[in-house]
């Protein structure tokens, strides 16, 4: 299991640190603020107060022995934004090979990958995003990203499915998305020979497979060309 150090415990840097002792990590939580570490002591393999610009403070709790840091440091006010550049440094300096970086804006991102940051968080904008896309493509369930703009998702089949095989829908010549596999719906009006599978799955639909109404699809293709799907 790998071991994290989450520096930073505001709302975002507290969640994460929380979440990941909750699945078995060994988690190392580090603020300035006496109370915030009080907060978070019971919940998390280590909780220390120390100013994470100072690179002999870091290195005297093992942080240059663990395997990714985050820094989830507020930077609205005050030095937060400095003192979060210098942590990405000293980080990268003591040898920790994965450092994610909370940013608030593009501008923000950029600088920390020049400064080492492997990878740059944005969770304003990621959230706003998700929340524009739920609300343009209210069918798309649960959406896996596996590249920018490409997602695998899942989707409940529509009424105007009902009934139609997979060569009837042309789902990737209509809407330029592939069909991976379907979980049939509890009220699936299959045929006594399809019967077999009702309530399991499909992992590879042929075009004489028939969609019947609340079966759950997985369907892969770019947000854009997803989000075009019928909902009824």
């Amino acid at each position: 299991m790998k071991r994290f150090a989450v520096i930073g415990l505001g709302r975002f840097g507290k969640k994460l640190a929380i979440a990941l002792a909750m699945s078995g990590a060994e988690v190392i939580a580090i603020d300035k603020n006496r109370d915030q570490i009080d907060l978070i002591r019971d919940q998390v393999s280590c909780a220390v107060r120390l100013d994470s610009t100072d690179e002999e403070a870091l290195k005297a709790q093992g942080v240059d022995k663990i395997d990714v840091a985050i820094i989830g440091i507020g930077q609205g006010t005050g030095r937060g934004f400095e003192s979060a550049i210098l942590t990405v440094v000293n980080l990268r300096q003591m040898g920790v090979k994965e450092i994610f970086a909370r940013a608030e804006d593009l501008i923000a991102g950029e600088v920390f990958s020049k400064v080492g940051a492997t990878e740059v968080i944005y969770p304003e904008i990621e959230s706003a995003q998700r929340w524009a896309y739920k609300l343009i493509a209210p069918q798309i369930g649960e959406k896996i990203d596996f590249a920018p703009g490409y997602s695998l998702a899942r989707i409940k089949s529509p009424a105007s499915f009902d009934g139609k095989t997979v060569m009837d829908l042309q789902l990737r010549q209509k809407y330029n998305v592939n069909l991976v596999a379907i979980k049939r719906g509890e009220h699936s009006k299959t045929k006594k020979s399809e019967r077999s599978d009702k309530g399991g799955i499909i992992n590879v639909p042929m075009p004489n497979t028939v969609i019947y109404r609340d079966d759950i699809l997985m369907v892969a293709g770019s947000d854009a060309d997803l989000a075009k799907l019928p909902q009824e």
